[in-house]
């Protein structure tokens, strides 16, 4: 397949996933409501990781599965289970605490926290343009959290969760893209799922104890969430940041809100507020910012 094709592809599979995890997400706005957060996303994590595990095993349908080694398994336990964990268990309490469309938005501004993971200050366009997206990202959260400030509403802990879920899941496309110079890219996201939830399994069974409603709803939201809002897009996802840098594909993340606002719209009634508006213009403005390379375009000199 030619460079062009590929990219092609990857650009659709990205784009679907933004539309399914838009969807997810409006699925875990509504069961935090009934059920516990980490009960929520811990077990979501261990089915999808297994079930993407075993469809790599014992079918071809997602291409030709690797065995790994002992070291392997360690990164993967330290770098992509551990990362999982710590993120789901962040976004899901921030998913109970404060608006979903807020929590998308935070993420959104997730590519700015990776572009600055990947390159340090410089004198030069490259450098100011990125430390320039990172001000614009900051203005637009800022934005997000100065209502609930001036309120001294209790949703400050759920913004402050929804800003720490965008920089956890920055590390983990970060730590993905490492382990997917050496593993199978799909069996990078596999496996990280699947550690994260047994590394949370004690805080399952402890969340379990204090009773959670079982029916047809909340398992059919459940099973949506985990089959088209993990196993499918996370396959896509970490195949995408085995051939991409982690920053390009964290572009994608821009569209996250906008999906997100729309299920939740029409699904849970959540209403789009100007602040939501005004800070999705500034986190947008400022990923577009640090992704394009602006000396180029209006032909400046590297460094100044």
């Amino acid at each position: 397949m030619s460079d062009k094709k590929n990219n092609s592809a990857i650009a659709g599979g990205l784009l679907l996933t933004t539309i399914l995890w838009g969807g997810n997400n409006a699925g875990t706005k509504w069961l935090v409501g009934t059920w516990p957060p980490i009960f929520t996303g811990g077990t979501r994590f261990l089915i999808a990781g297994f079930i993407l595990l075993a469809v790599l095993r014992f079918t071809k349908l997602l291409g030709r599965f690797e065995s790994l080694t002992a070291l392997q398994y360690r990164a993967l336990w330290l770098r992509g289970g551990l990362s999982l964990a710590a993120y789901v268990v962040t976004f899901c309490w921030a998913f109970k605490l404060t608006a979903a469309s807020h929590v998308a938005l935070y993420l959104g501004a997730s590519p700015i926290w990776a572009l600055l993971w990947e390159e340090r200050p410089q004198r030069n366009w490259s450098s100011a343009r990125r430390y320039g997206a990172a001000l614009l990202a900051l203005s637009g959260v800022l934005v997000l959290f100065w209502p609930v400030l001036q309120s001294g509403h209790s949703s400050v802990l759920g913004e402050l969760l929804g800003l720490l879920a965008s920089f956890l899941w920055a590390n983990f496309s970060h730590q993905s893209r490492i382990l997917a110079s050496k593993i199978n890219g799909l069996e990078v996201a596999a496996n990280s799922m699947w550690m994260a939830g047994v590394t949370l399994v004690p805080f399952i069974l402890w969340e379990a104890t204090r009773g959670i409603p079982v029916d047809a709803q909340h398992l059919g939201v459940q099973s949506f969430c985990i089959l088209l809002g993990s196993v499918v897009p996370y396959a896509f996802w970490n195949s995408a940041l085995r051939h991409w840098q982690t920053s390009r594909v964290l572009l994608f993340n821009n569209l996250i809100p906008l999906t997100t606002t729309i299920w939740v719209h029409f699904t849970l009634g959540e209403p789009i507020t100007p602040t939501f508006c005004t800070a999705m213009f500034l986190i947008v403005a400022g990923v577009l910012l640090g992704q394009v390379d602006w000396s180029k375009v209006f032909k400046l000199p590297e460094s100044f």
